[in-house]
């Protein structure tokens, strides 16, 4: 049996032992054989090249809650006076290699250099869409923020990047942040006030359903997941990268954690169905997560930025509009934004 260079830990209802799996769910795995067919049978669409992006400008601190869309799965949450930021990637590709592989066509929605103190990162898991060493690497140096991930990540981290401040739980753990994370002025409240309303903030770590990967010989080896952050009385929900499945998953969240205020759900890198259903909703089932959590307002993420698969560049957004208004549900409480884009709930 291969060895697991990232976790070694009891066995559980998604662990045997070596490798990670979705419990009750369809297999993520797909062999060489499947990724031929996929890749030669001629229907990716063609992206533009180059999308124009205006870069947001954050304030320092917010005492409510907002969100701006960097691209993919990046973005930043401005909650209760906490500045995070989920799965950053700031690189031009998504790729072992700096000269090869998927490159963003749309640059980040906040120059790196714009950021706010960044308290938190939030990393769901593995793949280089998500998890970008090098991103990561520039914020510890800039900002020391604390990182929250699944098992195993934690361990590819601190290998990479001495002294990185790091913590990794399992699906159904919870984590309380340290009180004096704060550390600059919040808009429209006072510093203390700020402190005080991070100091009760407490991250889920909690199921989706996916995979994860870094090399040839690593296959589910390190554990992915979504998040709920809870701060100041607010809730956002950060979904991660995740199939649909038959959505008790997000049923639970909601059972567990009660309806997020804002959820940040993926639309994008659904086609072909065949090969992507297990692994990535398409913009429909986005709309049943929705409305399984229960969410009152929610953002896109995972479309748009970097092509990773058949669909055309501004179909996910397409079908999420259509989606909501077949549902009847107001189309300004899910809305797909370019990055630098914000949502503010006050």
């Amino acid at each position: 049996m291969a060895k697991n260079p990232y976790y070694s830990g009891l066995v559980s209802d998604h662990f045997d032992g070596t490798r990670f799996f979705n419990p009750g769910h369809s297999p993520t795995d797909r062999g060489f054989r499947d990724l031929l067919k996929w890749q030669f049978n001629g229907e990716r669409a063609k992206w533009p090249s180059h999308v124009p992006v205006t870069p947001a400008l954050p304030v320092p601190r917010v005492a409510g809650l907002k969100a701006t869309m960097v691209g993919h799965a990046s973005v930043l949450i401005q909650l209760a006076g906490l500045n995070i930021l989920t799965d950053p990637v700031w690189s031009d590709r998504v790729s072992p290699s700096t000269f090869a592989g998927p490159k963003r066509v749309a640059a980040p929605g906040i120059r790196f250099e714009d950021l706010p103190p960044i308290d938190l990162v939030l990393l769901s898991h593995n793949h280089y869409d998500h998890c970008d060493l090098h991103t990561l690497r520039r914020l510890h140096e800039s900002h020391r923020p604390k990182i929250v991930t699944a098992l195993g990540n934690d361990a590819l981290l601190s290998r990479a990047i001495a002294g990185i401040d790091v913590v990794a739980g399992d699906w159904g753990d919870e984590i309380a942040l340290a009180e004096g994370v704060v550390r600059g002025p919040v808009d429209g409240e006072s510093h203390q006030s700020a402190r005080s309303a991070a100091g009760d903030a407490r991250v889920a770590i909690v199921p989706a359903q996916h995979w994860s990967r870094r090399g040839i010989r690593d296959t589910r080896m390190a554990l992915w997941c979504g998040f709920v952050v809870k701060a100041g009385g607010l809730t956002v929900y950060f979904a991660g990268d995740s199939g649909y499945g038959d959505g008790r998953i997000f049923r639970d969240i909601a059972a567990r954690h009660g309806a997020p205020d804002l959820a940040l759900i993926p639309i994008g890198a659904y086609a072909p169905r065949w090969f992507m259903k297990a692994q990535h909703m398409n913009p429909e089932e986005a709309v049943s997560v929705f409305q399984d959590v229960g969410a009152q307002n929610a953002m896109a993420i995972h479309w748009g930025t970097v092509q990773l698969t058949d669909e055309p560049h501004e179909e996910p957004a397409h079908l999420l509009q259509a989606a909501l208004s077949e549902q009847g549900i107001d189309p300004g409480r899910f809305v797909a934004l370019a990055p630098g884009g914000s949502v503010d709930i006050g």
